[in-house]
C-alpha cells in the first residue's frame, strides 16, 4: 500500500467517535403506586395472574422469569479474556482480477495495521476474487490442502505468525471437492489456522429493479456455527448474509463471546438502509462488540460494494468507521466495559425464561 494512501488513511476510534444516543439510560414517568399497589404479571403455570408486591426485588423477579431457561443449553458465563484493550485493524481494500496482486495487496495492509499498533486484523469478504459466480469456481482454493494450493491462507499463515497477531481472514472461496463454500480462515498468532467458518445463509435475494443475486447457484451453505478462543478474546464468526440471522449471533453470545466478527461485502442497494443497522442491532441485543470489514468500492465491478467499514461497540454506538474508499481503520476495544453494559442493562437476568427459549443445536447434542 503506497505511503501517500496509508498516511491518509489511518483512523483512530477517538478521532471518529459519532454521539452515543445509548450513552444515558431513558427515565419513564409512572404514576406514584400507593403503598399496598400490586403488580401483575402473567404465569406460565396457570391460566390466572400471579401478584407480586411491587416491593419484591428485582432479582426475585427475574428467578419468577427463569432467565436461566431461555437459552438452551444455559448460557455461558462471559469468560475472563487475555487481555482487556487492544486495537483492532479493519483492511478496507480494493479488489481486481488479478489474484497475486489482491494476496500481495492484503498481506501489506495487515502489516500496515500491525505496525500501528493492531493485534487483531479483520479482512474483506471474498478479498482475493472478484465477487461473482462466474469467479467463485476460478478463484477457489483448497484450504485444507495449504501450501500451493492455497496461496492466501499460506499468506495469512505466514504474516499472523511473524507479526505475532490475529488475523480473521476476511472470506475467500473454498473447494472442497465438487462443492464450493464462502469460508472464513482465523489464523492465531503463532500462525496456526484455529477456525473456519462456511457461510451458513447464502445471499439468494431479488429486490426488482434493483439487485438480483444467487449465491446458491454455486455456492454449498455451511452447516457449523463458529465460535474461536484467540490472542484477543472470545470471537463468533459470520459473514455478510450471516449478519441479518439474530438467532446466530445470540448462539455466539450464549457461548460467551466478546468479540463478533462479520467480513461483508453488502450492496447499494441494501447497504444504505441496512449495514450500520444490522450492526448496531446485533451488539445492542447482545451487548458485546461488533466489527464488520467490506471491500472498497469499485463503482465499474459487476458488483458494487458498499464499503463503510465499522466497529461498534456493547450499547450499540458507533465507535470507528470509513466511507467507501480503501482504507485502514485502528479502533480500540475495551472488554472491561462489557460488564459495565451488562450490569447497567441487565437484560441476560431478565430474559423470559417461562415464555420462550434459544437452542443451540451443537452444543446440546455434544452434551
Amino acid at each position: 500500500m503506497k505511503s501517500a494512501v496509508s498516511s491518509s488513511l489511518f483512523f483512530h476510534s477517538k478521532n471518529l467517535l459519532k454521539p452515543n444516543p445509548l450513552s444515558r439510560l431513558e427515565s419513564v414517568c409512572l404514576p406514584k403506586p400507593s403503598r399496598r399497589s400490586i403488580v401483575k404479571l402473567p404465569s406460565s403455570s396457570t391460566s390466572g395472574l400471579r401478584s407480586i408486591s411491587s416491593s419484591s426485588s428485582s432479582s426475585s423477579m427475574a428467578s419468577s422469569f427463569k432467565p436461566e431457561q431461555a437459552r438452551v443449553p444455559s448460557a455461558l458465563p462471559l469468560p475472563a479474556p487475555p487481555l482487556t484493550k487492544f486495537n483492532i485493524g479493519l483492511c478496507q481494500l480494493s479488489v481486481t482480477a488479478d489474484k497475486s496482486r489482491n494476496i500481495s495487496h492484503a498481506k501489506n495492509a495487515i502489516e500496515e495495521a500491525a505496525s500501528k499498533g493492531a493485534k487483531l486484523v479483520l479482512l474483506p469478504e471474498i478479498w482475493n476474487s472478484p465477487y461473482s459466480n462466474d469467479s467463485f469456481p476460478v478463484y477457489a482454493e483448497e484450504i485444507d490442502a495449504g501450501g500451493d494450493a492455497s496461496p492466501s491462507t499460506a499468506m495469512l499463515s505466514e504474516v499472523s505468525k511473524r507479526l505475532k497477531i490475529t488475523i480473521i481472514g476476511g472470506s475467500i472461496p473454498e473447494r472442497v471437492g465438487d462443492r464450493l463454500y464462502n469460508t472464513c480462515c482465523v489464523f492465531g498468532s503463532d500462525g496456526e489456522l484455529k477456525a473456519k467458518h462456511r457461510k451458513i445463509h447464502l445471499f439468494d435475494i431479488d429486490i426488482p429493479g434493483k439487485i438480483t443475486f444467487m449465491e446458491s447457484k454455486t455456492l454449498t451453505a455451511g452447516e457449523t456455527p463458529t465460535i474461536v478462543d484467540t490472542d484477543v478474546g472470545r470471537i463468533g464468526i459470520g459473514i455478510c448474509y450471516d449478519i441479518r440471522f439474530q438467532e446466530l449471533a445470540m448462539i455466539y453470545a450464549a457461548r460467551g463471546a466478546h468479540l463478533l466478527c462479520y467480513p461483508g461485502a453488502f450492496n447499494m442497494t441494501t447497504g444504505p438502509l441496512h449495514w450500520e443497522l444490522l450492526q448496531r442491532a446485533r451488539a445492542t441485543d447482545n451487548q458485546l462488540y461488533v466489527a464488520t470489514c467490506s471491500p472498497a468500492r469499485d463503482s465499474g465491478a459487476g458488483y458494487t460494494a458498499w464499503g463503510h467499514s465499522t466497529l461498534i461497540g456493547p450499547f450499540g454506538e458507533v465507535l470507528a468507521t470509513t466511507e467507501h474508499e480503501e482504507a485502514i481503520i485502528i479502533a480500540e476495544i475495551d472488554y472491561s466495559i462489557l460488564e459495565q453494559r451488562r450490569t447497567s442493562l441487565p437484560l441476560n437476568k431478565q430474559r423470559r425464561g417461562d415464555l420462550y427459549q434459544l437452542v443451540d443445536v451443537h452444543r446440546l447434542n455434544s452434551k
